[in-house]
Parts: C-alpha cells; sequence; structure tokens
C-alpha cells in the first residue's frame, strides 16, 4: 500500500458529495486536497505546468449543470487533467451534462433510450410533437435536480430553445399509474454500488429527492437486465463513476440520464451504503495505490460529510468583479411559451424571486412545483403561494430559480428578484432602470418561509 498517494477532488461548490470522498480518502490513509477557488493555482514556466496543491489523482465533481457558463468549468477540468489522471474525465462529463449527447452516445451503444427529440427552430420542434402522444416530457439540454424539466399536453407550444439553452421533447415512460417512479442505480467501477426506487412526490411526476421524492432500497431485488444496461451506459458515456437514471416501461427498461454528479443522501438514506470510499478506492487504485476489501467494507456504511482537514480557509474580500444591479432592473424572463423584457425589482428582504401570475402564464413558466407559506410584512400570519421554475436573465446572465406566483397586479413591477438571484450581485438602492428617482409605494415584500 502507497499511503503517499494525495486524492485531490475538483469541486468548486460546498458539496456533502466531496466532503465525504476526501473524508473516505483520509480515513483510508491518504493524503487529500478540496480543489477549488481558495487553493488552485495552474503555473506553466518554460513550458512546465505546475498545480499547487500538489495532487496524484483528480475526482471530478464539478457541478456544471447549475452553471451558467459550463464552458468555463469544462476547460479548467481539462486543463487539470493534463496535470494528473483524472475520474470522470473532461469530455465524459461533458457528454453526460448534455442530455440529448448523452441519449445519442446511449444510442450508439445499444443502450435503451426513450424516443426523443431536439430541433433548432420552434416549427420544426412543434411540427414533432404529435409523435409523442397525449403528454411528453420537455427539458432543456442542461439541467440539474429536476430543473429546465416539464410535462407538456398536446396543445402546448414549445420553443427549441429555452433562455440560452436547447430544449427537446422526449417520449414520457411509464407503467405504473398509481404512482410514477423510476431507478437510480449508483456505479463505481463495473461495481453496483447501490439501487433504489425512487418514487414522485403527491402531485407531482419527477422523482428527484430534491423534489421531495421518497425512496426505497433495491439493490438486492435490482434485475441482472437493470444492472447489465447500468453498467453498460456508464461505458457508453465514459464515465468512472455515475447514479444512472432507468424507467420501466410497459416494454422494457429504458435510461433516462447518466449524471457525473449524483447526489449520495437519497442512496445513503434507502441502502445504506455510501458510494464515497467506493469513488476514494478507485482514485487511490488510478493513481497506483491499493485499498483492501475488508477497508471498503469497514467504510461503506459511514457517511461523513463533515468538514474535511483539506477544505482551505474561505477568503473574506469581495471581488472588484462583483456586479452591480439596480433598484430597478431591467431583465429576461423565459419559459416554455417565450421570452419577454420587463422591469423588475431588487428586495433584499425576500427569500425567493416571485412573478405576476399574468406574467407567469404568459411565458409559460408552470409546471407548479410546490406551495409555500411565505411571510409578509403586510399580511399577518403569512400565506400560501405556488411556486414554479423559472428563468431569469439579469445582465447577460441567465438564474433558474423556484420563484412564486402571485397577483402582482396592484403593484408597479411585475416581478420581485429575490435574494436567490441578487446572492450573485451587489444592489444600488439609487439606481433605476426605469430613470425615476421616487420611491414607489409597493408594500413590503415577502422575507421569509416556514
Amino acid at each position: 500500500m502507497n499511503t503517499d498517494i494525495t486524492l485531490g477532488v475538483l469541486s468548486l461548490h460546498s458539496s456533502k458529495e466531496t466532503k465525504a470522498i476526501l473524508n473516505a480518502a483520509e480515513e483510508l490513509g491518504y493524503g487529500t486536497e478540496w480543489l477549488r477557488a481558495e487553493n488552485t493555482t495552474i503555473d506553466v514556466t518554460d513550458g512546465t505546468m505546475e498545480l499547487t496543491p500538489s495532487v496524484d489523482v483528480i475526482a471530478n465533481r464539478l457541478l456544471l449543470s447549475s452553471n451558467e457558463d459550463p464552458a468555463e468549468g469544462i476547460g479548467l477540468a481539462l486543463t487539470l487533467a493534463k496535470q494528473a489522471p483524472m475520474l470522470n474525465e473532461p469530455i465524459a462529463a461533458t457528454t453526460a451534462l448534455h442530455k440529448f449527447a448523452s441519449a445519442a452516445a446511449l444510442a450508439e451503444s445499444n443502450v435503451p433510450v426513450p424516443d426523443a427529440v431536439m430541433a433548432l427552430s420552434n416549427d420544426n420542434l412543434n411540427r414533432a410533437r404529435t409523435r409523442f402522444g397525449d403528454r411528453a416530457v420537455y427539458k432543456t439540454a442542461i439541467g440539474t435536480h429536476g430543473g429546465g424539466t416539464w410535462m407538456v399536453e398536446l396543445d402546448d407550444p414549445v420553443n427549441a430553445k429555452i433562455g440560452n439553452r436547447h430544449a427537446f421533447l422526449q417520449r414520457f415512460v411509464d407503467h405504473d399509474a398509481q404512482r410514477h417512479h423510476d431507478l437510480r442505480v449508483y456505479v463505481v467501477g463495473d461495481e453496483i454500488v447501490g439501487a433504489m426506487n425512487r418514487y414522485a412526490p403527491d402531485g407531482e411526476w419527477r422523482t428527484n429527492v430534491a423534489l421531495g421524492g421518497s425512496v426505497e432500497d433495491m439493490t438486492g431485488q435490482l434485475p441482472e437486465a437493470v444492472r447489465s444496461i447500468a453498467r453498460r451506459a456508464t461505458d457508453a458515456i465514459g464515465l468512472d463513476y455515475a447514479g444512472v437514471d432507468i424507467v420501466e416501461g410497459h416494454d422494457g427498461y429504458y435510461v433516462l440520464e447518466v449524471n457525473p454528479t449524483a447526489g449520495f443522501r437519497g442512496l445513503f438514506k434507502a441502502t445504506g451504503v455510501s458510494p464515497a470510499p467506493y469513488i476514494a478506492k478507485l482514485a487511490i487504485e488510478r493513481a497506483g495505490g491499493s485499498v483492501p476489501d475488508s477497508e471498503l467494507q469497514r467504510l461503506q456504511g459511514t457517511l461523513d460529510d463533515s468538514r474535511p482537514t483539506c477544505m482551505p480557509r474561505k477568503t473574506t474580500e469581495r471581488s472588484s468583479e462583483t456586479i452591480v444591479v439596480g433598484y430597478i432592473e431591467e431583465v429576461v424572463v423565459t419559459g416554455t411559451r417565450g421570452t419577454k423584457t420587463i422591469l423588475a425589482k431588487s428586495d433584499t428582504g425576500a427569500t425567493r424571486t416571485s412573478i405576476d401570475t399574468r406574467l407567469a402564464a404568459e411565458i409559460g413558466t408552470g409546471p407548479i412545483l410546490d406551495i409555500v407559506n411565505v411571510k409578509s410584512g403586510s399580511v399577518k400570519g403569512g400565506r400560501s403561494r405556488p411556486v414554479v421554475d423559472l428563468v431569469v436573465g439579469v445582465g447577460g446572465t441567465q438564474h433558474t430559480v423556484t420563484a412564486s406566483v402571485e397577483d402582482r397586479s396592484h403593484m408597479d413591477y411585475p416581478l420581485l428578484l429575490g435574494r436567490d438571484i441578487l446572492k450573485h450581485y451587489q444592489v444600488d438602492v439609487t439606481r433605476r432602470a426605469d430613470d425615476e428617482t421616487d420611491p414607489d409605494t409597493e408594500e413590503e415584500e415577502e422575507t421569509a418561509e416556514e
């Protein structure tokens, strides 16, 4: 056993899964580094590249699907892959990132996928709509946690792009009329670490745990056909580890997605098995080390997502490049039916962004994801509001948020920007896109959720 090996995990966000992988590797006796903004430098001098901190192998956990500019992350991963062996290498992770590219790679390898169509014009996409029956799944090519995914009826018009992201139609596959569910199978190397059924919450067809779906252990009951499909799907994309989403139809099994950064918590809740030590073991072996099976068995029942000792200290300096938005800002809102440029009010006291009911219907923001109870300065005890997926463009950057829907017809602005968007900006309350100087008289907006 060569314990001089250092495992680096490339992850720019605060991920429990990243923490679990690093803690597992440290528990196995190996060095660890969390590669993120606070500590990572790439230096090329006299034709020689040097990475700081130095690592012997890298596990790629970049969450590109929620990045408004994923090409930056892809370029970073490509750069670091020149310095050390990388699990979930950049080209494979990029293929998995784009759902239609992923489906094409799966189909090319004879892995079963639902029928789908992506067209580059609205007319061509709508002409293909009738192929999929009364209901179809409408997706952005890049999305995560169920965001950017809608169920559309036969007479619902669709657009070839949602914001700046391509969209496509896919056949809805289901065989259970009572409660929609699918399988999440976690593959590391050639091994099936665990599997679970994911059940959609009441009133929802999406099964994502992030949306409130429930889980059930299926590891010991997984048909061999599903095991084979999960392994083949992971190989077809070129990934070292992945969460493979599989749905059963009346005519067999289909792969919906192959996720290179699938979460661990739902799987651990269902199965009691953590993928973290399996990923750490695979990375260590890729760098020339070894992990006894007894150690793997010892750690697989623990999901240690506490702060790892290698976590770099965060900088408290405000970036000089922070973008400033005004008290009243011109933004672009996008739904399944179209895009519209409007004026929005910034409110740092609001937890989430809020959109007017009429505007939401006009651009097509459905479906309703949940009903939340919010507090307002003008309504004692709060009130219930539906929430929907919404794409908001601010200064050329797009944000996909879960916005509340309310009647704002009595207010001056149809959209309220909450902290879910404003956290990325500095707000200048003296700046107004409508060139007015007198403050408006709107009621105090929502400040918290119960």
